[in-house]
């Protein structure tokens, strides 16, 4: 792989409140190989003079879904495997122009999508991959419709379609096994419902999910895999329980408490909050058919979220950067960041989608700081995100080079 040599560039360090000055960055073979002050010397590398530019790493979004076509995951379950993904593929690349260069998908996405990204075949960020959601029947993830019967074979209920985001176990043997099955087919996490949810047609907010015991064994699951658990969870009954079961990540949290963020940062655990995707569903989810028993349970969380933000801040829970957007409101990914700056400063903003977000994914010291070693996932910006948001809003239009893996996918300086 050939050398790109960065040069005078005002680098963006994850943490700090203000760029730290010019700085030129050597990248060779996939990594950064070297960060300085002073010029580099590289003769055979690629020069590329980014002065008057931030140079910034790639962004981290912790909760997407790339298979989330559209509102109606009953009409997507049954859509054709081909189809689904085939018009996935335009909205993948579009998170990677937006300059999110990892992603971690809570739910849909399998190895195959990982692996046409990771061999060329397709455009798209590093992605991190959950398999199928895993909820309780009657949960988060049972979107089946109330009835005075279940059919046991239900898409959404189980594997085999790549539109089901979503699959149904319960008891111990049946969690453990589910949880098995979706290390088999490639997860790299597992994501489960604890609580109930907005878009589920059967279940309050405040439901509760799994039960401890059931949550334990699939922790421990897990743990066996030497990886974590994530959860959808809203409300601080739900989320005290599934932090107290070894829950690593907690998605949404809408309706948390100062005394369970309290508990939350004692154990160590994370909070993925996704406040865009409720002002996305408030505003455009009726017309895209959500239900409207799902439009009554928006406004509750919506309401909520802002004040999330600052009791985890409060208790010092760490937060990663998540967005949760489905089908075309997918094109908001990038305003979360705007909202967040409503309650917090852009520096803590930016730590979110970057070296926090290498904490959760386990991979401090490889993503979300350009640093020696780390991949070279490379971002540069026309502005200071740090005095102005709005350089990392968008589809991209301030972002004019995209570097993944030490390859450029984006390039619009030399136009």
């Amino acid at each position: 792989m050939s050398s790109v040599l960065f040069r005078n560039g005002c680098l963006l360090v994850p943490g700090e409140t203000e760029l730290v000055g010019e700085r030129d960055v050597l990248v060779e073979d996939g990594l950064i190989k070297e960060v300085s002050d002073r010029p580099i010397k590289a003769s055979s590398a690629r020069e590329i003079d980014v002065r008057g530019k931030t140079l910034m790493p790639g962004l981290i979004d912790l909760h997407v879904h790339v298979f989330g076509l559209g509102l109606n995951i009953d009409t997507l379950a049954r859509t054709p495997n081909v189809l689904v993904t085939l018009r996935a593929v335009p909205g993948i690349a579009a998170m990677l122009r937006r300059g999110f260069t990892t992603v971690r998908d809570a739910g849909g996405a399998n190895f195959a999508i990982r692996e046409a990204i990771e061999s060329g075949l397709i455009t798209g960020p590093r992605m991190f991959v959950s398999g199928r959601s895993i909820s309780q029947t009657g949960g988060h993830g049972d979107k089946r419709s109330r009835s005075d019967f279940l059919l046991p074979d239900f898409p959404e209920c189980g594997c085999a379609r790549v539109g089901g985001l979503n699959r149904v176990a319960d008891g111990l043997d049946g969690v453990r096994k589910a949880v098995r099955e979706e290390f088999q087919m490639g997860a790299d996490q597992i994501k489960i419902m604890a609580s109930g949810g907005v878009s589920s047609p059967t279940d309050p907010i405040g439901a509760m999910g799994y039960s401890e015991e059931e949550t334990r064994a699939i922790v421990a699951e897990a743990s066996s895999r030497h990886t974590y658990v994530m959860a959808h969870a809203y409300t601080a009954e739900a989320i005290g329980r599934a932090v107290r079961c070894g829950v690593r990540s907690i998605e949404h949290g809408n309706l948390i408490d100062l005394a369970t963020a309290g508990l939350m940062s004692t154990a160590g655990a994370y909070a993925v909050p996704t406040l865009v995707t409720y002002r996305a569903l408030a505003s455009e989810g009726q017309s895209h058919g959500l239900p409207p028993e799902s439009m009554g349970k928006i406004s509750e969380v919506k309401d909520a979220s802002m004040r999330s933000l600052e009791l985890f801040r409060q208790a010092g829970v760490k937060m990663g950067f998540g967005t949760d957007l489905l089908g075309a409101s997918q094109r908001l990914q990038s305003e979360e960041f705007r909202i967040r700056c409503e309650v917090l400063p852009p520096s803590e903003v930016i730590r979110s989608a970057t070296t926090i977000g290498a904490e959760i994914l386990n991979m401090q010291g490889k993503l979300g700081e350009l640093v020696p070693n780390a991949f070279a996932d490379l971002l540069v910006v026309d502005g200071n995100p740090l005095r102005d948001i709005n350089c990392l809003t968008g589809q991209g239009e301030s972002i004019p080079l995209v570097m993944k893996g030490g390859k450029i996918c984006f390039d619009e300086l030399t136009a």
